[in-house]
């Protein structure tokens, strides 16, 4: 893991890979849980059987906005940003999905640093965050991930 106590040690990582997570396996409970609480319960995310028969993918997927979700339990495991009085989940730009995550699939973050900048004290990071499905040549997704960071 990759482990970061300033702006200045954050910015020697421009342009440059910063690492991958775990791989994380999206089961049925967590897409069902997902579902409930975000009040989307499209059959082709939860009703198994329906899926298996008349979806495209014969299985249910995961909501592409669980996938998202899952970016800062998966971005800890890449890089442990310390001497922070506050970090900001800022904003998401030019996400494409690319390939649905099946149910039982394994999903891995891999992330680079495309931007850095000091804006009066707080640092904005650009993550390109890439979701790698295992197996799969397309990833999930592909987009920027902006974090705000105020180092002590």
């Amino acid at each position: 893991m990759l482990v970061i106590n300033s702006f200045e040690e954050f910015k020697s990582y421009l342009g440059k890979e910063l690492g991958f997570s775990n791989w994380h396996t999206i089961d049925q409970e967590q897409i069902n849980k997902f579902a409930a609480a975000t009040l989307d319960y499209q059959w082709i995310h939860t009703d198994k059987e329906k899926a298996e028969k008349e979806g495209p993918f014969k299985a249910t997927i995961a909501h592409g906005y669980l996938t998202l979700s899952l970016i800062p339990y998966l971005w800890k495991q890449i890089a442990d940003v310390r001497n922070l009085k506050m970090e900001i989940n800022y904003g998401i730009e030019h996400l494409r999905f690319g390939e649905p995550v099946l149910v039982d699939s394994n999903v891995q973050l891999r992330a680079k640093l495309k931007s850095i900048a000091d804006l009066r004290g707080i640092t904005k990071v650009v993550i390109e965050a890439n979701l790698a499905i295992k197996n799969q040549t397309k990833p999930a997704y592909l987009g920027d991930v902006v974090f705000l960071y105020h180092f002590i």
